[in-house]
């Protein structure tokens, strides 16, 4: 897994990190990143991406290159590069696992060291953690959506960069989608890779029949995508082909434009009135988890749903409103009262119940029969046994318990 560079920071957490040293302003922070308030019509968020956010935390050094870089601007003088230069990640982390249904003004994060690391490491702790949190939410909406049926992800080339795009994946299978067309994300996580064909291989053999037959003699059990010219054409175009290899040749179509309800159903009485029942009928193209909700609703016999650019890049949730606050300085709550955009002190703990979610002071006499989602994932530096899941553990815990939840904030917390 590749880590962005030290200098994967902004401008003004060096400046403070300077002042800091230059006063001596070493003493214990502690920063909590979380999410203010939900998208419109959300329920819940799947927390993600910590792994990542871990492992910039475990890299964390400032190469000669980097210094280099930072010895030229102006601001900076000679003893904060040597600084710098021994900087290493030496404090705490605790956390939601990754998977946990979390909500508003719960952290999703908390960071306990020095101040100089604590603040220089806010950007990459927002960056790491609020995407793969927003994909994984928004999968896990089409999850919901498609009440049982395998819902497959192919945003690649919308994620807003190649590394997005990983972690995107990376997210939506945490959410339960079934697989990715990401080789790379396959390659790096081991997440089921699937694959159709584009329009441009019909486009290019020139005959739609053709195509399908080259593509099936090549790959056996492959998906046919039918509507390069015309859905109904390319579906009996393909019950042609499939018909001539035999059975199983032919695994599923894919329809990526149109009416899906209709084209669905149209497709669907010719496969079955052909002898081809056991060929599925997948279903792509801008779907979010609202289509995908009226296509189930409708009783649409799509089988699965495949997902791109509203996972990748959400229209209705460009980003989550997080913030990575400090809450405590040398064991004092401090909190922003500023109007609109006001923080809440004090180290925190989240107290789950079957129903509802009680967010405390992390001192707090802890409840007999709550379960305490915050949970130690570094400790000096090193990672933690909790912090080291498989994916396929974080994925089995994304799958429980979603839904809305009464949240209450212990009234101490805002004094």
């Amino acid at each position: 897994m590749s880590t962005p560079s030290a200098l994967f920071v902004d401008l003004y957490e060096l400046s403070m990190t300077q002042v800091y040293y230059d006063r001596g302003m070493t003493g214990e922070a502690i920063f909590e990143l979380a999410v203010r308030s939900l998208p419109k019509g959300w329920d819940y968020l799947i927390a993600a991406g910590l792994d990542r956010a871990l492992a910039f935390l475990e890299a964390l050094r400032f190469s000669d290159e980097d210094l280099a870089y930072v010895g030229s601007l102006p601001q900076f003088d000679r003893r904060f590069i040597e600084q710098l230069r021994e900087m290493r990640f030496t404090g705490d982390v605790w956390a939601p696992p990754e998977g946990t249904i979390v909500y508003p003004n719960e952290p999703l994060i908390q960071v306990i060291a020095p101040l100089p690391e604590a603040q220089i490491v806010e950007t990459a702790m927002i960056n790491q953690i609020a995407y793969p949190t927003l994909v994984a939410s928004k999968a896990a909406r089409a999850i919901d959506a498609a009440a049982g049926r395998p819902v497959i992800e192919f945003g690649g080339r919308r994620a807003h960069g190649s590394e997005a795009a990983i972690e995107a994946s990376r997210a939506a299978y945490i959410a339960g989608f079934e697989a990715t067309s990401s080789v790379e994300a396959g390659r790096r996580y081991g997440i089921p890779t699937t694959g159709t064909m584009a329009h441009s291989f019909v486009l290019a053999e020139g005959d739609e029949v053709a195509a399908f037959d080259a593509f099936v003699s090549r790959y056996p059990g492959t998906t046919l995508l039918v509507d390069t010219y015309d859905t109904a054409s390319g579906v009996n175009n393909a019950i042609k082909v499939a018909k001539q290899y035999g059975g199983g040749s032919v695994g599923a179509i894919r329809i990526d434009s149109g009416d899906f309800r209709q084209e669905s159903w149209q497709a669907r009485i010719k496969l079955d009135t052909t002898g081809l029942s056991d060929v599925r009928i997948v279903a792509s193209g801008g779907l979010d988890e609202y289509q995908i909700a009226e296509l189930v609703g409708a009783s649409a016999p799509i089988d699965v749903f495949a997902c791109g650019t509203s996972i990748v890049a959400p229209p209705d949730a460009s980003t989550l409103d997080s913030a990575y606050k400090m809450v405590e300085y040398e064991g004092n709550a401090v909190a922003k009262r500023s109007t609109g955009k006001p923080s809440i002190g004090h180290r925190k703990q989240v107290w789950r119940w079957d129903d509802q979610d009680v967010i405390d002071r992390f001192d707090a006499t802890p409840p007999s029969d709550g379960e305490p989602l915050m949970l130690p994932m570094m400790q000096s530096g090193e990672r933690t046994t909790q912090g080291r899941e498989s994916l396929e553990q974080i994925r089995h815990r994304a799958g429980a318990g979603r839904g809305p939840r009464r949240i209450e904030i212990d009234p101490s917390l805002l004094s």
